[in-house]
């Protein structure tokens, strides 16, 4: 992976200002703003429906926006042309479809496009960097066999090696740890930190795990309603009276004084179910060996 080019690590990478997008007339993102530093990762988060998947996809020019401007360090990224843009930004959307009767090592080649002269155009890095990509997604023993054999983490992991095949200075990933079981989605947080700290990549990242974004993020923003609500280290923009707003359950947050490790709880409702204090529904539990008084039901 390259470091963004002529943009040193600490400084932007690809910014979003002012950004509204809406469908079919009704706003969906409204006045967002969200800027991408190189060598930093920074998570967008929300419940559904709040705006941040839409918010990436525009960034990645896949959604037209109604308001605002995205810029990279070369100018208005929708001044570019199509191979000029995927040749700075790499997008991994949530679900793409998997081409039936090719190897790994074939989609990740995929990635490589942007930097072919036609579809069958000389590359003279792209074998090193598909290796590259391969090693770095864990999947390089896999390389000759049959994508549509693999389970669904390893296909998975077959896409995300096909991004850093593309070998752009941002990364922007839609959900990436979906349908992961947890030793894949540590994985790839882990790969994803290591493409900030050790390649000087700038990494944008929906997220619907909140302790996920809290451990792998440097910055986060929060979204609800298509606006970005807070916006700073997760241990000032992950609160419990912001997330508990915003979510509409009991949330409690905790930052660990000597590490700053911040964990998200559970909702208070559910820990006094764990405890045996209230039922599935909230109501007060009976101590046991005492039967709970029967409601009377109308014939």
């Amino acid at each position: 992976m390259a470091n963004v080019p002529g943009v040193p690590v600490n400084t932007s990478a690809m910014a979003a200002a002012d950004v509204s997008i809406g469908y079919g007339g009704d706003p969906v993102v409204t006045g967002a703003s969200v800027e991408l530093v190189a060598g930093r990762v920074t998570a967008l988060v929300g419940p559904n429906g709040s705006g941040k998947s839409t918010l990436l996809r525009g960034m990645a020019r896949l959604q037209r926006l109604s308001g605002g401007r995205v810029t990279v360090p070369d100018g208005d990224a929708h001044a570019l042309s199509a191979r000029d843009f995927a040749r700075r930004v790499t997008l991994l959307a949530q679900s793409r479809p998997t081409p039936a009767g090719i190897t790994v090592r074939d989609a990740v080649e995929f990635g490589r496009h942007p930097h072919r002269q036609g579809w069958r155009g000389a590359d003279p890095e792209g074998r090193a960097a598909v290796d590259r990509a391969l090693e770095l997604a864990g999947i390089a023993d896999l390389a000759g066999d049959d994508v549509d054999a693999l389970s669904g983490g390893q296909v998975q992991r077959v896409w995300f090696a096909s991004a850093l095949a593309q070998d752009t200075g941002v990364l922007l990933l839609d959900e990436p740890t979906n349908h992961l079981d947890l030793r894949y989605q540590v994985e790839v947080l882990e790969l994803v930190r290591n493409l900030a700290d050790e390649h000087g990549v700038a990494v944008g990242v929906v997220l619907h795990d909140l302790e996920q974004a809290a451990a792998v993020a440097d910055r986060v923003l929060v979204l609800h309603g298509g606006c970005v609500v807070a916006d700073g280290a997760p241990e000032h923009a992950l609160t419990s009276a912001l997330l508990s707003e915003v979510y509409d359950i009991d949330i409690v947050v905790r930052t660990d004084a000597g590490s700053g490790h911040v964990s998200v709880h559970a909702p208070r409702l559910l820990l006094r179910r764990l405890d045996g204090r209230v039922d599935a529904r909230g109501r007060r539990a009976e101590p046991a060996g005492e039967p709970a008084p029967r409601t009377p039901v109308d014939a």
